[in-house]
């Protein structure tokens, strides 16, 4: 099973940097969200592909043509309102941010909301308010979790990356981590973000197939746009894992959707049999 996910954002929405940290800098910067949504969208129409999108409520109000059009033909959920990390935020301030954002997504679009991803998957075990509230907003599947040691979060008691279902407060979440392979000791997401850029095709290749009973996928349009700014002021470590490999993204990407069938959350889900996975209880 082959899940694809693709996070909405502009090009300049990095997180734990000081330059681009909040809405009032977003907007000094130029806007290309919309020649990257179409390369985005023309990919998956060449390749006749599902995909679930979780979108910035900041971009569904600057942009709300773009949502609409996504609604059109595939699944949305919602990536917060402002694009922070939870553990920075809070359980109040976050649970006004996924408010926000998930009421503004169903004025939007008519559909109900019932995806939820955080940025950075910063969801961590110390954060169990979080999936409270999102079961109190009318989310019902997540797709936070980073089963093992991240920057932005990480979860590694949450132990293999396969769907569960989580338990806190009498509350109850299915859960799609994201998935890792361990390479020299440290576990990458090798079929998402800059680890999909830096990787050779062919290896890419050969874990998905490894890892064939769950894949869960995840791509930012800046991701495949080769011709987007520099931000200035990036550490060496940081402007290389957000710039590298953007040149032969696009063609990997393609590849990829080519060499393997992906589907969406909603099928994914019916797929599933909840009654036999996991249950993780926080």
């Amino acid at each position: 099973m082959n899940i694809l996910t693709l996070d909405v954002e502009e090009w300049f929405h990095l997180l734990d940097n000081s330059s681009t940290h909040s809405a009032e800098q977003w907007e000094h910067y130029p806007v290309r969200i919309h020649g990257n949504m179409d390369r985005i969208f023309r990919i998956l129409e060449e390749t006749d592909t599902r995909a679930t999108f979780f979108i910035i409520g900041w971009i569904a109000r600057k942009y709300p043509e773009i949502v609409r059009r996504i609604a059109e033909k595939y699944d949305i959920g919602s990536h917060t309102m402002t694009h922070q990390l939870v553990w920075q935020q809070g359980a109040d301030a976050f649970r006004q941010d996924v408010d926000s954002s998930v009421k503004y997504l169903e004025d939007l679009t008519g559909k109900k909301i019932k995806y939820f991803r955080a940025p950075g998957f910063s969801i961590r075990k110390s954060e169990p308010w979080a999936f409270e509230i999102l079961s109190e907003l009318g989310i019902e599947a997540d797709c936070s979790i980073f089963p093992a040691h991240h920057a932005h979060g990480g979860f590694p008691s949450y132990g293999k990356g396969e769907p569960a279902i989580i338990e806190y407060n009498g509350c109850y979440i299915r859960e799609f981590p994201v998935c890792t392979k361990k390479v020299f000791g440290k576990h990458v997401v090798f079929c998402g973000g800059g680890y999909f850029r830096l990787f050779p095709y062919s290896l890419i290749k050969k874990w998905t197939r490894e890892q064939q009973d769950f894949v869960l996928s995840y791509i930012h349009p800046r991701d495949l746009d080769a011709g987007q700014p520099m931000i200035k002021g990036l550490p060496f470590e940081r402007r290389f894992r957000s710039y590298v490999g953007l040149k032969w993204a696009e063609n990997k990407f393609r590849r990829y959707l080519s060499d393997f069938n992906f589907i969406d959350i909603a099928e994914a889900s019916g797929y599933i049999d909840w009654d036999k996975v996991r249950r993780i209880k926080l």
